[in-house]
C-alpha cells in the first residue's frame, strides 16, 4: 500500500504564486490564469510520492520543474510536502 503525502503551501509560496500571476496579468491574463492552474496541478501532484522531484540546492529540500521558467521549493517528511517557494529559474537561488 502508497501511502500518499499531505500537501501544505506555505504562505511564502502562495505570495510568490501570487506575484507571478500579477506580472503575467498585465500583459495577458488568459496566461496568467493558465500558468497558475498549471502550477497548482503540479504541486497537488507532490501528494503522490512516485511524482518526480529532484534534490534541492539547499540542504534539506526539494525541487520540483513545474514550468520551463518556474520551480517550486519543497521540504518532505514521511508523511507531508510543504510547498515553501515558487522561484523563476534565472532567479539566483540560494
Amino acid at each position: 500500500m502508497t501511502m500518499w503525502f499531505q500537501v501544505n503551501r506555505a504562505e511564502p509560496y502562495r505570495l510568490d504564486l501570487q506575484d507571478v500571476h500579477d506580472y503575467i496579468e498585465l500583459d495577458n491574463p488568459d496566461a496568467a490564469m493558465a500558468l497558475l492552474l498549471h502550477i497548482e496541478d503540479q504541486v497537488d501532484s507532490l501528494s503522490d510520492p512516485n511524482f518526480p522531484r529532484r534534490k534541492g540546492r539547499k540542504p534539506g529540500t526539494l525541487e520540483l520543474v513545474v514550468h520551463p521558467n518556474y520551480l517550486v521549493v519543497l521540504q518532505q517528511t514521511d508523511t507531508t510536502v510543504t510547498v515553501l517557494n515558487l522561484l523563476h529559474v534565472a532567479r539566483q537561488y540560494p
